[in-house]
């Protein structure tokens, strides 16, 4: 009830109810018109026509920054008028955590598989699990024959003991559950489609794939091969480290909320690019 009456630099929308209904519903005539960010953290799901490159995202405005958490993303939406750029995840995982290794089985870490279907791989990770000793973590887990959600601290100390990741997910964001497991030194193995074809490298940090069976070749000899699975270890630590850190997202986002502060139109962010100011009082729109 109060929120019309605060006074904001920046405004950021988190979903599609956020844009069509919230803005009108809580937000003054006045901070509908401040800078404009909307955060999207998905890519495109359903087109109108013949491909998911066809849809056309919700915003249309050339005075809002539409930010994408994946290069992928960015790519793959119609984003219309609206200048974007990308601000890719950051993760915080404790320093002290080592990948060791012993065990010899791999997780796989997703929430509500079996309800999400294909599209998060519920059938890739049963044809997998039928020839390699995989467990299963994350919501709903645990009716599909898997341990359930697991707190992250606690998940996170669990990961390490992994000889690998795996990955079964065909069509999503890059998820935060791949970047942490790399941050804490798994090795990754996954489907070579969206953003993993480039934050996983073959024989770096792990191993991508569009061939399943591939994959399960690879996640067979890691477990024979604890050698090679610890050097894909150091790969994936020191990528999860540099790309994905904390200090690096927050630096993103701090420069983007100054940007747009200071912009008031596509014309004057085109002319001026980022521009050093004081810090932004955001309003963020949860989803």
């Amino acid at each position: 009830e109060e929120v019309r009456n605060e006074q904001f630099d920046v405004i950021l929308y988190q979903s599609r109810k956020n844009w069509e209904v919230d803005q009108h519903e809580i937000l003054s005539g006045a901070q509908r018109d401040l800078p404009r960010i909307y955060l999207e953290h998905d890519p495109p799901r359903h087109a109108p026509q013949d491909a998911p490159t066809n849809t056309k995202h919700i915003v249309d405005d050339p005075n809002v920054l539409l930010v994408h958490c994946t290069h992928f993303n960015n790519l793959m939406w119609d984003n219309n008028r609206t200048p974007s750029r990308v601000i890719e995840h950051g993760v915080i995982v404790p320093d002290e955590l080592r990948w060791t290794g012993e065990l010899e089985r791999g997780i796989v870490v997703v929430n509500g598989l079996k309800k999400r279907g294909r599209r998060l791989g519920h059938d890739i990770w049963q044809r997998a699990a039928e020839e390699v000793p995989l467990d299963l973590a994350g919501m709903e887990s645990a009716e599909i024959g898997g341990m359930g959600p697991i707190p992250l601290t606690h998940l996170w100390e669990m990961e390490t003991r992994y000889r690998f990741f795996f990955n079964p997910i065909r069509y999503t964001s890059l998820g935060l559950a791949v970047l942490e497991a790399m941050a804490v030194g798994l090795p990754i193995v996954g489907l070579a489609t969206t953003e993993m074809v480039s934050a996983v490298c073959n024989g770096i940090n792990g191993y991508v794939e569009t061939n399943v069976s591939v994959l399960i070749d690879h996640m067979q000899r890691l477990l024979e091969d604890h050698d090679e699975a610890a050097e894909l270890s150091k790969g994936a630590r020191h990528i999860a480290r540099e790309r994905f850190g904390i200090e690096r997202f927050a630096r993103d986002w701090d420069e983007t909320f100054r940007f747009v502060a200071g912009s008031r139109s596509s014309m004057v962010w085109a002319a001026r690019g980022s521009k050093s100011l004081s810090a932004p009082s955001v309003a963020k729109m949860e989803a």
